[in-house]
Order: structure tokens, then sequence, then C-alpha cells
């Protein structure tokens, strides 16, 4: 069993950067695809950007690119999104996933096994 827990959400203006870090315990986090996904208010959850077990795959939404990076740091059993730049429709609840499989980029919602219970980014105007 893996479990995740998110931290680094809060209130921030517009143009302004936030860090997020996911802090993995149980199953050989070295060995999982993780990645960041968001939920707005009456929208669907979607996937913001993943990272291979090495760090050497990395994949982002089109709607971030060039903004957020993905990082991880397998010695601590960390992952991180640092978002730079941030928009008011980057509001939402970030969540942190986890992946057992190898194949890279997990898209879908159904293919991540294990999540973290969010942290709530607000952006204003």
């Amino acid at each position: 069993q893996v479990q995740l827990v998110e931290s680094g959400g809060g209130l921030v203006q517009a143009g302004g950067s936030l860090r997020l870090s996911c802090a993995a315990s149980g199953r050989a986090f070295s060995s999982l695809t993780m990645a960041w996904f968001r939920q707005a208010p009456g929208k669907e959850r979607e996937l913001v950007s993943a990272i291979s077990w090495s760090g050497s795959s990395l994949h982002y939404a089109d709607s971030v690119k060039g903004r957020f990076t993905i990082s991880r740091d397998n010695a601590k059993n960390t992952v991180f999104l640092q978002m730079n730049s941030l928009k008011p429709e980057d509001t939402a609840v970030y969540y942190c996933a986890a992946d057992h499989r190898l194949h890279f980029p997990p898209l879908l919602i159904e293919e991540y096994d294990h999540w973290g219970q969010g942290t709530q980014v607000t952006v204003s105007s």
C-alpha cells in the first residue's frame, strides 16, 4: 500500500508561484510513476503533469507547459510541482497520484492506483 500526503497549497496572486510537495510512504517509491492532477469546482479531474520512476520522462498538460515543472527526489520519497506564472484558471484542488505500471505516460484517472487527499490552490486576479 502507498500513502500520499500533499502539502504546499495556498492563496497566491496571479503571476505568483507555489511549490507543491507529495510525500510517499509504503511501497518502493522509486518504482512508481507519479503525477499531479487537479479538479476545479464543477469540472472533471484532469492530469496536470506526470513523471516516470527515474525522472527521465515527463508529461505536461498543454495548459501548464512552460509554467509548471514536475520533479522527484527518490531518496526522500517526494515528488514536487513547481508552479510559476500562476493564473486564476489554475485554481483547483491538486492531487498527487501514483501508478505501479511501466507504461508512460498514464493519462487516465483509472490508471492510477493511489491518491492523496488533495491540497487547495487558489489564484486571485
